[in-house]
């Protein structure tokens, strides 16, 4: 295919790319992004798709990219930081904001529940520090630990469902 007719391609695709993106992404710009993405993709690999079959190839691809982002440790963090999504002030009849008490509570809590993932044993310690405390993802926890990604999904269920018993075990005697 030559780039003139890959330029056709995208002119004549591009929209679909797009709202695919977007419908999974909800951010126009991220949306954008991964448009180009796929078709920066689709392009190096335009050889392993029969032009017939070129629209659900597309879509595909868009899917497959907007997932990736979405389950990538760069978005959970920004996700969990973005304070632009926070509302700027209370909706009336909520409770008042969060004092410097509260605040205090909640580094309270969260040092006690990074404690308990300190306090797991293995083969959940590293995994869950890894993905909870450093925002690593499955893939590159797989790769450091040298562990299939399967084992370590099942290492994390676990590890989580400790915390969960853990936490509720702390409330209960609070």
């Amino acid at each position: 295919m030559t780039n003139a007719q890959f330029g056709q391609v995208v002119e004549q695709y591009q929209k679909l790319v797009y709202t695919v993106c977007f419908q999974l992404v909800r951010d126009h710009h991220t949306a954008e992004d991964l448009a180009q993405e796929t078709f920066l993709s689709a392009y190096n690999h335009i050889d392993r798709c029969p032009p017939e079959h070129l629209k659900p190839w597309l879509a595909r691809i868009a899917a497959n990219k907007a997932k990736d982002h979405l389950k990538s440790a760069y978005n959970r963090r920004v996700a969990a930081t973005d304070s632009s999504m926070l509302p700027e002030s209370p909706p009336p009849g909520a409770p008042a904001p969060a004092g410097p008490e509260d605040i205090a509570v909640t580094r309270e809590e969260l040092a006690a529940i990074q404690g308990m993932v300190h306090a797991l044993k293995e083969p959940y310690l590293l995994v869950s520090e890894m993905y909870f405390l450093q925002n690593r993802s499955v893939e590159e926890i797989s790769r450091a630990l040298d562990r299939p990604s399967k084992t370590v999904h099942t290492q994390l269920y676990r590890a989580r469902r400790l915390l969960q018993q853990k936490i509720l075990e702390r409330s209960a005697v609070q």
